[in-house]
């Protein structure tokens, strides 16, 4: 039989630690192989290990024995009574050996004393235990050398399409090299728009300024779904505010993923978990990258726009608006963006008021400043309507929310996949959006929130990974962004937006931008004129939305028409009645362009609003 026998320790007046049930180790030996183990961790020779952080506590590192900052969860072994390693003095040395914050130090005594007896008959504070702190570094905590690039394509040779290079720069030059798309005009007649043409011309994005010409059908080459067929025919698929489609890069980084990282995160003491923290973190960098943020620290991974809204308004919102107290939203939401901004309302007595919208679509200015007041607490807005396509002035909204006193919310759901984004150029104080709406995976979403907004804000859920201590009378959370992430993340998917993000970048945000707005306007020109065709959203500045009736049908109609020949519209409300009803209607066609989309898919969808207004 094993017994654990306890010893004096000079200070400190420890009780007998009692009798090891048999069969158990001695404690004290399982810290010591505890700490043979972490001097020599994988991929470094044991005269290196002394400049790696360890990700579990050791014996290498003890508090005094009987000191309330010897375990669970904190410094030294835990054991009460268990000797000071050589050369250790007591009483000093009390930095934790995972980077716990120290302020979380205190909170543990509560829960030392008394001892509870565990079901195995000995005391909790026999056992060690890791840091609460959950570690974002992955493979660094292990000597594991960083990956250039974990993607199934890494090492091969460059692709041949001029957005996928290592420098997204051209792979091919000169005359002919790369297809230049030539858009008809409204007349039908096609136009081929040579190389160098400028801003005033037709086609601006026929030349990018890197020289490299937008080539969609490299692009659609890419996207293995626009190969399927449906009814028989292409698929055309105009529906692309409610979702866009996967490349196949993004596709084959998650199955990556799966089939090489697949573990928990942030809790590397093994090479899987080590990867997929890295590959968690490295999307949370490039969320970072794209939008414009400060630091990574800043991005809060959730489920989408809908989840980010809500997180925000139940965490700043309850703890910022009060009786009395007015918010401010456009008349042109989502409902993502009215409903929970609704629910606080009415849960802490405030005001909900709306920016009203001129003929056009677009949002009042006028009406937007006589609504502010000392009582503003926040505005939220979109950034592009989901239902008309209408592009808002969120600068100058957020610029005179600040000016009022109040903080601004913007919803970047429609806006990442058409347009560049830079939200420290906008102050925001919360920006949002959903992978699913830039060619990223379903179920991951982003909050961007200022780090001085973020730290002040209380967490919305309760769990692991948030925790930076916990006993039975309080919890002391993590910083952001993990206080706001709770629970398994959506870590493959998180992975995919990352790779989407790639992806967007090597084909050149700006380049979509203008193509997407000459296939617009392309679109616009031919609907229009089409006998009993309503465009419901005529703003000035759009996005690739087109919004509209047809007399003599229902939507739904329309939409099943369209369907029979390969093309998917969205019909109905869209989320969006209130804005809807501004106009009269309960529900609109709306097709919804992406950079993969081409003139004669446009052409093709013309033909059958053509043919359906020429029945009635």
């Amino acid at each position: 039989m094993t017994t654990l026998t306890p010893t004096s320790n000079p200070g400190a007046s420890v009780p007998a630690a009692p009798q090891v049930p048999a069969g158990l180790p001695d404690p004290a030996a399982l810290a010591r192989l505890a700490g043979a183990f972490f001097s020599a961790l994988p991929g470094k020779p044991a005269d290196h290990a002394p400049e790696l952080a360890p990700a579990l506590a050791v014996a290498g590192n003890p508090a005094p024995a009987g000191s309330p900052l010897a375990g669970p969860g904190g410094t030294g072994t835990g054991v009460p009574g268990a000797a000071i390693p050589q050369g250790k003095v007591p009483g000093a040395n009390l930095a934790p050996a995972a980077p716990t914050h120290v302020l979380s130090l205190g909170n543990r005594v509560p829960a030392l004393l008394p001892s509870a007896a565990a079901q195995n008959g000995l005391p909790d504070t026999v056992t060690t235990v890791a840091p609460a702190l959950e570690s974002r570094f992955g493979g660094a905590a292990l000597g594991v050398p960083p990956v250039a690039d974990a993607s199934p394509r890494a090492g091969q040779a460059a692709s041949a399409y001029y957005f996928l290079d290592t420098a997204g720069l051209a792979s091919r030059s000169g005359p002919g090299s790369l297809e230049h798309i030539a858009l008809p005009d409204a007349s039908g007649v096609p136009r081929l728009v040579p190389q160098g043409v400028g801003h005033g011309d037709a086609l601006p994005w026929a030349a990018a300024p890197s020289g490299a010409p937008f080539d969609v059908h490299a692009v659609r080459r890419d996207f293995p779904i626009l190969q399927e067929r449906v009814n028989g025919r292409p698929l055309v698929w105009f529906d692309n505010a409610a979702t866009t489609h996967k490349p196949r890069q993004v596709i084959e980084r998650i199955s990556h993923f799966y089939a090489h990282e697949n573990s928990n995160i942030h809790r590397a003491a093994h090479a899987l978990a080590a990867r997929a923290t890295d590959a968690y973190e490295a999307a949370r960098s490039k969320v970072q990258r794209f939008i414009g943020a400060g630091s990574p620290d800043e991005i809060i991974f959730v489920r989408g726009a809908t989840e980010a809204i809500n997180l925000i308004a139940r965490t700043w919102g309850v703890s910022n608006v009060g009786e009395g107290d007015e918010i401010i939203v456009s008349h042109l939401e989502h409902h993502a963006n009215i409903v929970p901004w609704q629910q606080l309302a009415a849960q802490v007595g405030a005001r909900l008021r709306v920016i009203p919208v001129d003929d056009s679509g677009q949002v009042r200015l006028d009406e937007y400043r006589r609504l502010l007041n000392h009582r503003t607490r926040i505005v939220a807005v979109t950034q592009v309507s989901n239902a008309l396509g209408t592009v808002v002035p969120v600068r100058e909204i957020v610029e005179l929310a600040h000016r009022a006193g109040a903080r601004a919310l913007v919803d970047g759901a429609q806006s990442v996949s058409h347009m560049r984004v830079d939200v420290q150029a906008i102050d925001a104080d919360f920006f949002v959006f959903s992978g699913h709406k830039i060619f990223g995976p379903t179920g991951i979403g982003v909050v961007y929130g200022k780090r001085e907004v973020l730290e002040h804000m209380p967490p919305w859920q309760g769990g692991g990974n948030m925790i930076a201590d916990v006993t039975f009378e309080r919890t002391e959370f993590q910083p952001p962004p993990n206080r706001f992430e709770a629970g398994t993340g959506n870590i493959a998917d998180a992975v995919g937006l990352g790779a989407a993000l790639d992806y967007v970048e090597r084909v050149g945000i700006d380049k979509i931008a203008r193509y997407e707005h000459d296939l617009l306007e392309y679109a616009t020109r031919l609907l229009a004129p089409v006998p009993g065709v309503r465009l419901i959203g005529t703003a000035r500045d759009k996005a690739s939305v087109l919004s509209f009736v047809l007399k003599g049908y229902e939507t739904e109609e329309i939409g099943r028409a369209l369907n029979e020949e390969g093309i998917a519209v969205r019909s109905g409300h869209h989320c969006a009645q209130p804005i809807l009803r501004r106009f009269g209607v309960e529900a609109t066609v709306r097709p919804s362009l992406a950079f993969y989309n081409t003139a004669d898919e446009v052409d093709h969808f013309i033909s059958v609003i053509r043919r359906l207004a020429g029945r009635r």
